[in-house]
């Protein structure tokens, strides 16, 4: 295969990869949702394939990025957990592989990889990172404070006055309070995050076929989407969060890391910041889809919509990710083939593939017609588009974390959690039961279904470093990493 592949007769697809941050996979009206609104999001969907079963393998922001840029599963990258400040050394990653092949790679937005701008196999970084509190503190050089590598931090500083910080709102970047942006709405990161894709497609190497992830923040916390769009969810009555039979509700004063509030009127504004934040992002997708029309590349483009992970939003008395739970786990996933660049023909509607992070490197490899390396874990789900075939049986899925770190194993139709620290195991039928409302590990009528789950996360465990296996039994108590050591040695 040649090393440049401008040079073929077939053009190469552009590719856009349009990655958010805490969405969860339920949050779109063509999945649904009776209350938030999503138009763009869904029209990629319906001219594209909308994965019904995508999933997160490790659902928080560090290790879901490695996934999405390698292409391997958790064990393989090694990052099992959240931990901040351990380099990004992997080679042959999907811009990498891309740049290779005569590509012209850029990342706008977030990237969350260390050392601050690591490329990655990018040609070219444009940041946003959010806010980052390892990246604040006054132990760290200079180089790597946030407010010195964060291209956005400096066009709001420059366009606001030096003070000017994304913080200014007063809502914390991990709240579930919410309120409208203080400042002009061209200042939002959502807005400047597709002002410079659009200044991409403007200025980009016309020669040459390109690969743009796009990354946004929100609807990552702070919830604080211009007013209109809170305007927009003003006085609904929204859809109360699920909770399971199982679950406790939590006093209304909680406020921490892990859980939100029970308080009804506060869950309230915090669903309306959501969905807010959602709606502004969706806008601002819907601005760059009609500059891809003006440039005439949307139709010689693949175009996909994903998240790092989901948000419990109080489903459960829960508030953010790190849970092995729907809201935190299962994420949304659309693939849009552009007219021009169906390898596969007609696509369809949906797919009932139980689809990871992983898997879209793969896609993006096979679909530009380059090869799939062997240390990808991740398939192809490029069969998928056209209604043929399947990705996997199952998923292992996990997160390290204190009391909370936990392992699952997810198909199409259940799904079993096991809580490593406390040897907590649950169970539920998702085909029946997709809130998870109803824990059924210890109902007489699904024991048979309980074992062979169990066994197979025996199996993905047999090896592991952490001992939580003995190749026979699940062993509580050991103590979780949230990082591997062939990751953290380097």
């Amino acid at each position: 295969m040649s090393n440049n592949i401008s040079n073929s007769t077939a053009k190469p697809p552009n590719i856009i990869l349009i990655v958010c941050d805490q969405m969860r996979g339920d949050c779109l009206g063509i999945d649904g949702h009776p209350d938030v609104k999503t138009p763009y999001l869904d029209s990629i969907a319906a001219e594209g394939t909308r994965f019904e079963h995508a999933y997160t393998a490790c659902p928080s922001c560090i290790p879901a990025r490695a996934a999405l840029l390698t292409g391997q599963s958790q064990k393989r990258h090694g990052r099992v957990g959240y931990r901040d400040g351990i380099a990004w050394n992997y080679k042959d990653t999907l811009p990498a592989l891309l740049s290779r092949y005569g590509y012209h790679t850029e990342a706008i937005g977030k990237m969350h990889a260390h050392p601050p701008l690591t490329r990655c196999g990018f040609n070219q970084l444009t940041l946003h990172d959010g806010y980052l509190g390892y990246y604040r503190t006054p132990n760290i050089p200079w180089i790597q404070h946030q407010t010195a590598h964060d291209s956005y931090l400096a066009f709001l500083k420059s366009r606001h006055g030096y003070e000017a910080d994304v913080t200014d709102t007063g809502v914390e970047c991990n709240s579930w309070v919410a309120r409208p942006w203080i400042y002009d709405e061209m200042s939002h990161p959502t807005n400047w995050a597709v002002t410079k894709g659009i200044e991409f497609l403007q200025y980009r190497d016309r020669q040459l076929p390109f690969f743009l992830k796009l990354s946004f923040v929100r609807p990552h916390p702070p919830w604080d989407a211009p007013a209109p769009y809170f305007d927009m969810y003003a006085n609904k009555d929204f859809r109360p969060p699920v909770m399971g039979d199982w679950a406790a509700q939590k006093p209304s004063y909680v406020y921490n890391a892990v859980h939100g509030t029970s308080d009804p009127a506060l869950q309230k504004q915090g669903l309306q910041g959501y969905y807010a934040c959602i709606t502004h992002m969706d806008h601002q997708i819907g601005r760059f889809l009609n500059a891809m029309e003006r440039e005439g590349v949307l139709e010689d483009s693949l175009v996909i919509f994903t998240s790092d992970h989901g948000e419990m939003l109080f489903d459960h008395g829960l508030f953010r990710k790190v849970n092995p739970y729907q809201g935190s786990v299962r994420i949304p996933l659309l693939i849009r083939p552009g007219r021009n660049t169906r390898p596969m023909g007609a696509v369809q509607p949906t797919s009932p593939c139980v689809a990871e992070l992983r898997d879209i490197a793969p896609t993006i490899l096979d679909y530009a017609g380059l090869g799939i390396p062997a240390q990808m874990d991740g398939v192809s789900l490029l069969p998928a588009l056209a209604g043929a075939g399947d990705t996997r049986a199952y998923l292992h899925g996990e997160h390290s974390g204190g009391e909370l770190s936990n392992h699952f194993i997810v198909t199409a139709q259940d799904k079993f959690i096991w809580f490593s620290q406390t040897g907590r195991e649950q169970y539920f039928n998702l085909a029946q039961d997709p809130g998870e409302t109803h824990d059924a590990i210890n109902d007489k009528e699904t024991a048979r279904q309980i074992d062979p789950l169990r066994q197979l996360l025996i199996q993905e465990l047999t090896g592991r470093e952490e001992g939580y296996t003995d190749g026979s039994r699940l062993i509580t108590g050991r103590p979780p990493l949230a990082v591997l050591s062939h990751v953290e040695k380097g």
